[in-house]
């Protein structure tokens, strides 16, 4: 018997002092069987650092034809691609040469290391490429965040968000291993 996907419920709220960006997002995440909770936690706090209207969940785990998140434009070009994890680089060539920007968002601790020492210098060339390092230990402090039905607040200043429910709030400051020219 097939496993089915968990849904998460959450009210997500973007206070994004950087970007200008202002808004509320009701978002339905969907648990792949085979997912992790952090993967799930990386994946909403990547919704939250690069929110926008037409910011949407890929299918992730069930089509690898498409990203984790991405953003088209009103053309269907995309403008950004957000994979997580430790893509591997075929994966990232073919992302930076379709998308204007490609941001990797890194967590993992010792086997994120390990995965960048292989692949770093052969994805210097990419200009429209970033890849930020999410500490494990920030992980694990989202994870106290997770409930199926969440209400959060994320206030982004100075490249540093906050993500809070009532009675908790979670510190994140991506380490940027690589940034894009553009």
């Amino acid at each position: 018997m097939a496993l089915n996907a968990t849904i998460y419920k959450v009210e997500l709220q973007v206070s994004d002092m950087d970007r200008h960006y202002y808004a509320t997002h009701a978002l339905t995440l969907a648990r792949h069987p085979s997912e992790t909770e952090e993967r799930l936690m990386v994946r909403l706090l990547a919704f939250a650092l690069y929110a926008d209207d037409r910011l949407e969940f890929g299918k992730g785990l069930s089509n690898e034809e498409e990203p984790d998140l991405w953003r088209k434009s009103y053309t269907d070009e995309i403008e950004l691609t957000i994979e997580l994890g430790q893509p591997d680089e075929a994966r990232i060539r073919k992302a930076c040469a379709k998308s204007q920007q490609v941001v990797v968002i890194n967590y993992g601790g010792r086997a994120a290391d390990v995965w960048w020492d292989k692949i770093a210098s052969s994805l210097t060339r990419f200009r429209n490429l970033t890849v930020l390092d999410i500490p494990e230990a920030t992980v694990q402090q989202l994870i106290g965040l997770l409930e199926r039905g969440m209400r959060l607040q994320a206030l982004i200043q100075d490249g540093e968000l906050q993500l809070m429910n009532g009675d908790t709030s979670v510190a994140v400051k991506p380490v940027a291993r690589m940034a894009s020219a553009g």
